[in-house]
């Protein structure tokens, strides 16, 4: 390899990195859900997946299977859409737990926050960031939507 070869392949990287850089990213956003439960005790339990065993039959069958994951890693098959991994990859404690996929259609990046009310409430908001053309964002945007309000609710639903 010559040093043209290693200079367009540098400049090839730099133009792509920089064009990855410049495009927008989507936000889809759930409503706020309240817990009965404190900012605390929330934050304990999603931020160790293995505690979403007891959830797992509350997730519709017919939308969501082969469900499978660790304490930082949760492995999902949603129907058409296809295998979803997403692995924890950062913890504000008590505040926000931050995951990306590893394995997905559309790569996308989650945010669980909670923010507290009282010594036994606390808010949950939940936001999907994902990289999107104006075409793909018509095709998802509605049933991206719904399944973040559906995990919205059921993580709301949890006993804390």
């Amino acid at each position: 390899m010559d040093k043209r070869t290693i200079r367009i392949d540098s400049v090839r990287i730099v133009l792509f990195l920089s064009f990855k850089e410049n495009q927008n990213m989507t936000k889809f956003e759930s409503s706020v859900k309240t817990i009965p439960a404190s900012q605390e005790a929330v934050y304990e339990k999603l931020s160790d997946l293995s505690n979403l065993e007891k959830v797992k039959d509350r997730l519709p069958q017919d939308k969501v299977k082969n469900l499978s994951f660790d304490a930082e890693t949760l492995s999902i098959e949603v129907p058409p859409v296809g295998k979803i991994v997403l692995q924890i990859v950062e913890k504000e404690p008590c505040k926000c737990i931050k995951f990306a996929t590893t394995t997905s259609p559309l790569p996308f990046n989650l945010w669980i926050q909670i923010v507290p009310v009282t010594e036994t409430e606390c808010k949950m908001k939940l936001t999907i960031g994902m990289e999107l053309n104006p075409f793909m964002k018509t095709m998802v945007q509605k049933p991206l939507q719904e399944g973040l309000e559906k995990m919205a609710e059921t993580l709301s639903l949890i006993n804390y």
